[in-house]
């Protein structure tokens, strides 16, 4: 909640047992926010991703949003395909969702978002099923929620 140095102040611990009374009255949040919701609350709603940095090891990799083909979650990962390589960076495919622009990139299954500039043509796989294919050949399935966002995408 707070906390106080020595040498203590009376000033400052009133401060600090004012600022707990108000979060045990619910005034103020209990808990903060995780890093991705603490960076997706600091940005703007109409400002998107740009860059996304990726951590391996020692380096950090820069990698432009344009360039990003599709995103695939593996549990709390998600892998980033951009230019013939898959970097893993620990995210959530929702919060990556939330934070990439939706005239850009469309989630188009649970597990896979896809840069809609890749995206060559849909083709029907099953009875019921579809891919989408992208420029360098790669198919991604789409489910059916998925096909019914991509229709609506199409058709404005």
């Amino acid at each position: 909640m707070d906390y106080l140095l020595k040498p203590i102040s009376s000033a400052r611990f009133e401060a600090a047992l004012e600022r707990a009374k108000e979060r045990l009255s619910g005034r103020l949040p209990s808990a903060p926010l995780p890093a991705m919701d603490l960076a997706t609350a600091a940005r703007p709603p109409s400002q998107y991703l740009d860059r996304i940095p990726v951590r391996d090891g020692t380096s950090v990799f820069i990698i432009p949003v344009a360039k990003l083909d599709y995103a695939e979650a593996q549990d709390d990962y998600v892998a980033l395909a951009a230019e013939g390589k898959k970097h893993l960076k620990q995210q959530t495919i929702s919060s990556l969702e939330a934070a990439l622009d939706p005239s850009r990139f469309l989630r188009l299954h649970r597990s896979y978002i896809v840069n809609l500039e890749r995206v060559v043509k849909i083709e029907l796989y099953g009875k019921d099923t579809y891919v989408a294919v992208l420029a360098g050949g790669v198919q991604l399935p789409v489910s059916r929620a998925g096909h019914a966002r991509l229709r609506a995408f199409l058709d404005r």
